[in-house]
């Protein structure tokens, strides 16, 4: 659908004018390469009711799948406290980003 825009006499479709969704911030609590740690830190967050996103999780087709790029474990900026405390409960604050 295309809308007139006055301010600059042009026809701009809608999708570029406007958001139609809005993400919250993220934060990478952890980065590695270790596939277990990665699933551990996804079993705490799950349990917890905090969403998290395993980033850069599709990239071992670029590395043939020998774990050379690391992984990056992301939450809200809203969970980040809840889900820090979280990783320093279970004994894996040592692999933490810190800022």
């Amino acid at each position: 659908m295309i809308k007139d825009d006055a301010r600059h006499h042009i026809r701009l479709p809608v999708y570029i004018r406007r958001s139609t969704c809005d993400f919250p911030k993220m934060i990478e609590l952890i980065r590695t390469n270790d596939p277990v740690l990665i699933s551990f830190v996804e079993a705490l967050m799950r349990d917890a009711g905090i969403e998290c996103l395993v980033a850069d999780q599709n990239m071992s087709v670029l590395d043939g799948s020998i774990g050379v790029l690391p992984r990056r474990i992301m939450v809200a900026e809203d969970d980040e406290g809840e889900a820090r405390k979280i990783l320093v409960d279970a004994g894996i604050a040592h692999e933490m980003k810190r800022d």
